[in-house]
C-alpha cells in the first residue's frame, strides 16, 4: 500500500464505533437515528470539553463556567449517553434504544443539569432546598445509580447504595459504626445540591482533567501512535530471547501511559500482543498473563496515570509534578522487573529470538545504543535551556517564535517519515518469520512523540494546570490528526490532497466521538464515588474507620496496611480503578497516617494514597473478577481464572512496592540527600526487584531450590530496606524529655522538621499519643520559632505544655491541640549509613548465583553427554 493512500479501515462510519462499543463493553450498536445521535452527542461532549478548557471563553468573553456549572453539564452528558448507550438488560434492545430509555436519559441530563440551569435561585437558599429541589436530588441519585449499573455493572452501585443506606440508618447500625443519621432533605442537599458528594472532587477531576486526557489517547490511537509503539517495540526486542513479550510489555506500556486504562490497553493492544507471543511459543495463559501484567502497569507509569493521579493532587494537595516525581522510580523498576520476568520464562521453555533482517554486531548495537542516548541528551539540553534561554530573551513572544520552529519539526519529520514504507497493522494469523527493520520503523512515526513533548513540557517546565497542558497537547494532536495524511499525499504525490484533507477531518470527527464514548464510564463512576466521599463528610465515618481499623489491627501498621490491601483488592475486582481509589483512600488514608504517627512512623499522604492507587490497579486481574484478565482470555483462548491467576503471580513483584515505600520513603525520592543518594537508591531498588523477580519465579540461571529462593528474597528484604537490619545495630533516634525541646529546637536548620512526641484529649474526647513532624520557620529565638509555627509552650514542673496554637498556622495542621503535652522530642543520632547493609546482601547475591552457574554447568554437560 503507498504512503498517504487512505486505507478501507479509513472508511469506518460511527456505526463501526457503536459496533466496537458492544463488542466490548456490552454497549448498544444502534442504526438509523439513534446511531446519529449517538455519534452526534459525544462529539458535542469533546466540543464543549475542548471550549471550557481553552482560554476562548475568556478571550471572548462568552461560555465562562464555573467549577460547579461546568460538572454539571459534564454529567449530564454522561448519563445522557449511560442510558442510550447501555441497555437496561445485556443483550437486548441492542441494535436500537426504546422509548424509556430516551426519557430516562431525558429526565437524568436534567438532573445532573439542574445545577447548571438554577445555579442562580440554588445560591440564594444554600442548606434549604424547596419540594422541586428534592424531587430531582432524590430522583437523580436513582437515575444516576442506574446509570452506573448499566455502563459499569452491579459492584459500584451497590457500594453507593451501601453508604445511601448508612447515612439514613446509622441511629440502628452497630455501635462500633453507628451515628446521629441523617434526614432525607438533608441527604438529598448534601450529595446533590451542593459540592459535598456527587458534584464534589472526584467528579471535578473528571470534568477538568481526564476527559482531555482520554481524549488524547483516542486522538494518538486514531492517528495510528498504537501500531506505531507497537511496531518499535518489536524491531528493539523481537531478537531477543521471548523478544514478542518483552515487545508486549513495553508496547503496552507506551500505550497504558497514554490511555491510563488497564483494560482498554488489554483490548488494543493485546489484540495484536498476545497472538504473536502464541506464535513463539508462549502457552495460551502465560500470553494473557502478560499482556494483563504489562496493561496494569501502564496505569502506574506517569506523566497521564489515569485518573487518579489528577485526584492525588487535589487529595494530597500537592503539585502534578510532585505526583509525576514521586511515582516515577517505582513504576519504572517495576516495568523493568517485568521484562526480567518474561526473559525468565523464554529461559524455561528454552526460546530463542526472531531473525532480524538486518543482523549487527555486538559493536554496532552499543554504537547505536550510545549514539541514541547521547542524542536523547543532547535533545533534552537542548530543548530544555534553548526554550529557556528564548523566554527568557523573548518573554511571552517566545510562543509566536516557538510554535513557527514546532510546526517545522513536524512537517520534516513527516517528509522524512514518507521516505519509508508505511507501517501495516500486525496480522495475527501470518507467520513470525522475521523482523521489522529498526532504523526505518522508528524513523516512519517520530512525529507522534511530538505532542507527548508539548504535553510534559507544559507539565514540567511551564508548570501549567493540567487540564491546560492537556488542552494545548490535544490541539497540537488535532493539528496531526488532521493534516499527516494531506502531507504525506503532498510529498509522494500519489494521492488527491483533496481525499486525504477529508479523510483526515473524518479521522478527526471520530477521534472526538471515541474519546467521549470511552468517557461515560468515567464520567457516571467519578459521579458515584462522590456519594462515598459525601457519606463520609456528612455522617463522620472516617473518625469511626480509625477507631474500627485500630481495633481489628490492634495498631500494628503492618497489619493495617494488609488489611487496607485486602479492601482495595476486594471493592478493585468490581469497581473501577477511579472509584476504587476515590472510595479506598477516602475511609482509609487518614487512618493509615493516623495511625502511623501513634506507633512513631510518619508516613507522608502521598505514600499511604499511591499504596491504595496500586492495589486497586492490581484487582484488574485478582481472580475471581479480575476484568483485564477476562479481557486477555478473550483474545488468547485461555482459561480467565488461570490468566488471573498467573497475571498475579506476574504482579506480586507491583504488590510488594507499596509496603517497601510506605516504610522506605527514599523509593518515592522523598529525604534523598543527594545524586549519591539517589544513585544509591535506584540501583538498590532495580537490583532487588530483579531479585524478587528470579525469586517468585523460582528460576535465576537455572531452576532454584527452596533455600536458594528463600536467601533471594531475604537479599530482596535487605536492599528494599537495608535500614531494617541497621536499626538494630544502630538506632537511628532517641527520644528526650520534652522539657528539652527548645536546646533541640536550636539545632534544627531553618524549614526543618522537629519530630516531636505530644498527648492530650482528642476532638472526640479520647486520650491519644502521637508523633508529629513540625516544620520549623526562621527565627531569632527557640521560643519565637516555635511562634511563626503557629505553637506556644510553656513548662509546668517536669511538663512541657501548650499554652496556644495559632488558628490555620503549621502546628494546627500538624495535628497539635491546645493542653496538649510535650512529652519527648525526637533526635537523630550520628551512625554509619544504612546504606551499608547493601555490601553484604549483594556479595550473598554472588555466592547464590556462583552456586547456580556451576549447576547450570553441570546440567548443561550431562545433557550434552
Amino acid at each position: 500500500m503507498a504512503n498517504g493512500e487512505p486505507k478501507a479501515s479509513d472508511s469506518r462510519d460511527h456505526a463501526s464505533v457503536d459496533q466496537f462499543l458492544q463488542t466490548e463493553s456490552g454497549g448498544r450498536a444502534a442504526t438509523g437515528p439513534a446511531a446519529t445521535i449517538l455519534f452526534v452527542v459525544p462529539l458535542c461532549w469533546s466540543l464543549f470539553q475542548l471550549w471550557i478548557a481553552s482560554p476562548l471563553p475568556y478571550i471572548f468573553e462568552f461560555g465562562i463556567l464555573n467549577s460547579t456549572e461546568a460538572r454539571s453539564i459534564h454529567l449530564a452528558f454522561a448519563t445522557f449517553l449511560a442510558f442510550t448507550a447501555f441497555p437496561m438488560i445485556k443483550g437486548k434492545h441492542v441494535d436500537h434504544v426504546p422509548i424509556y430509555d430516551w426519557v430516562l436519559a431525558l429526565a437524568a441530563s436534567f438532573a445532573a443539569a439542574y445545577l447548571f440551569v438554577f445555579y442562580e435561585q440554588l445560591s440564594t437558599r444554600p442548606g434549604a432546598p424547596i419540594l422541586q429541589d428534592m424531587i430531582v436530588a432524590l430522583g437523580g441519585l436513582v437515575l444516576l445509580l442506574e446509570a452506573t449499573r448499566r455502563a459499569l455493572g452491579l459492584p459500584l452501585t451497590i457500594v453507593a447504595t451501601v453508604f445511601i443506606v448508612y447515612s439514613l440508618a446509622g441511629p440502628y447500625m452497630p455501635e462500633v459504626i453507628s451515628h446521629k443519621g441523617a434526614s432525607l432533605e438533608k441527604l438529598a442537599a448534601h450529595q446533590w445540591l451542593g459540592t459535598e458528594g456527587v458534584f464534589g472532587v472526584a467528579l471535578g477531576v473528571s470534568t477538568s482533567f481526564v476527559f482531555l486526557f482520554v481524549l488524547f489517547g483516542a486522538l494518538l490511537e486514531r492517528a495510528g501512535a498504537g501500531n506505531y509503539f507497537i511496531k518499535v517495540a518489536y524491531a528493539l526486542l523481537g531478537h531477543m530471547k521471548g523478544g514478542p513479550a518483552k515487545a508486549a510489555v513495553v508496547s503496552s506500556g507506551l500505550s497504558g501511559v497514554i490511555s491510563g486504562s488497564s483494560i482498554a490497553n488489554v483490548v488494543t493492544t493485546g489484540t495484536f500482543t498476545i497472538p504473536l507471543m502464541k506464535r513463539v511459543g508462549f502457552p495460551a495463559t502465560k500470553a494473557g498473563a502478560v499482556e494483563v501484567a504489562a496493561s496494569t502497569n501502564g496505569q502506574l507509569t506517569p506523566p497521564i496515570m489515569g485518573a487518579a493521579a489528577f485526584l492525588m493532587v487535589e487529595y494530597v494537595g500537592i503539585s502534578y509534578l510532585e505526583v509525576i516525581k514521586h511515582a516515577i522510580l517505582p513504576a519504572l523498576i517495576s516495568y523493568v522487573a517485568l521484562i526480567y520476568i518474561v526473559h525468565l520464562e523464554a529461559c524455561k521453555l528454552k526460546m530463542h529470538g526472531i531473525e532480524r533482517l538486518d543482523r549487527p554486531t555486538l559493536a554496532q548495537r552499543m554504537l547505536n545504543w550510545v549514539v541514541l542516548l547521547l542524542g536523547l541528551c543532547i535533545l533534552t539540553f537542548a530543548v530544555y535551556y534553548g526554550i529557556g534561554w528564548s523566554k527568557e530573551l523573548l518573554g511571552a513572544a517566545a510562543v509566536w517564535v516557538l510554535a513557527p520552529i514546532v510546526l517545522a519539526v513536524y512537517v520534516g519529520l513527516v517528509a522524512y517519515a514518507t521516505r519509508f514504507p508505511e507501517l501495516e497493522e500486525d496480522d495475527p494469523e501470518a507467520a513470525l518469520a522475521e523482523l521489522p527493520p529498526v532504523g526505518s520503523t522508528v524513523k516512519t512515526g517520530l512525529y507522534y512523540l511530538l505532542p507527548v513533548v508539548v504535553l510534559v513540557w507544559c507539565l514540567t517546565v511551564e508548570r501549567f494546570s493540567p487540564q491546560l497542558s492537556a488542552f494545548w497537547a490535544t490541539v497540537f494532536m488535532i493539528f496531526i490528526v488532521i493534516t499527516q495524511r494531506p502531507l504525506k499525499a503532498f510529498f509522494h504525490r500519489n494521492v488527491p490532497v483533496f481525499e486525504a484533507c477529508r479523510h483526515g477531518f473524518s479521522d478527526l470527527v471520530h477521534s472526538l466521538a471515541a474519546g467521549a464514548r470511552n468517557m461515560v464510564g468515567i464520567g457516571v463512576a467519578t459521579a458515584t464515588a462522590g456519594i462515598v466521599v459525601g457519606t463520609v463528610t456528612l455522617t463522620g465515618i472516617g473518625l469511626v474507620m480509625t477507631q474500627f481499623v485500630e481495633f481489628i489491627s490492634g495498631g500494628n501498621l503492618l497489619l493495617m496496611l494488609i488489611f487496607t490491601a485486602i479492601i482495595s483488592l476486594i471493592l478493585g475486582m468490581g469497581l473501577p480503578t477511579t472509584a476504587n481509589y476515590i472510595v479506598v483512600s477516602t475511609l482509609m488514608a487518614p487512618v493509615i497516617v493516623t495511625l502511623g504517627a501513634q506507633n512513631g512512623l510518619i508516613v507522608p499522604l502521598i505514600a499511604v494514597h499511591l499504596f491504595v492507587f496500586y492495589f486497586g490497579i492490581l484487582a484488574d486481574d485478582t481472580p475471581p473478577v479480575g476484568l483485564a484478565a477476562y479481557a486477555a482470555a478473550a483474545i488468547s483462548g485461555g482459561d480467565p481464572i488461570r490468566t488471573g491467576i498467573q497475571g498475579f503471580t506476574y504482579d506480586i513483584r507491583t504488590a510488594i512496592l507499596p509496603f517497601m515505600f510506605i516504610f522506605n520513603n527514599q523509593l518515592l525520592l522523598i529525604g534523598l540527600s543527594g545524586w549519591f543518594d539517589l544513585l544509591v537508591t535506584v540501583f538498590s531498588a532495580v537490583t532487588a526487584m530483579l531479585v524478587f523477580s528470579a525469586a517468585t519465579q523460582g528460576y535465576w540461571f537455572t531452576r532454584s531450590r527452596k533455600w536458594e529462593s528463600a536467601l533471594l528474597l531475604l537479599i530482596t528484604f535487605t536492599l528494599f530496606r537495608p535500614g531494617f537490619w541497621w536499626d538494630m545495630i544502630y538506632p537511628p533516634t532517641e527520644n528526650r524529655p520534652g522539657t528539652e525541646i527548645m536546646r533541640h529546637v536550636e539545632q534544627v536548620a531553618v524549614d526543618d522538621s522537629l519530630l516531636i512526641q505530644a498527648s492530650g484529649m482528642s476532638l472526640d474526647g479520647s486520650e491519644v499519643s502521637t508523633f508529629v513532624e513540625l516544620p520549623l520557620p526562621e527565627g531569632e529565638t527557640p521560643e519565637h520559632r516555635l511562634m511563626q509555627a503557629g505553637l506556644e509552650l510553656r513548662q509546668d514542673g517536669d511538663r512541657m505544655v501548650v499554652d496556644f496554637v495559632g488558628f490555620g498556622s503549621v502546628a494546627e495542621d500538624a495535628g497539635i491541640y491546645f493542653d496538649w503535652t510535650v512529652d519527648a522530642v525526637q533526635i537523630q543520632l550520628e551512625r554509619p549509613p544504612k546504606e551499608l547493609m547493601i555490601i553484604p546482601a549483594l556479595l550473598l547475591l554472588v555466592v547464590v548465583a556462583f552456586g547456580q552457574l556451576r549447576r547450570r554447568e553441570r546440567e548443561q554437560g550431562g545433557a550434552t553427554a
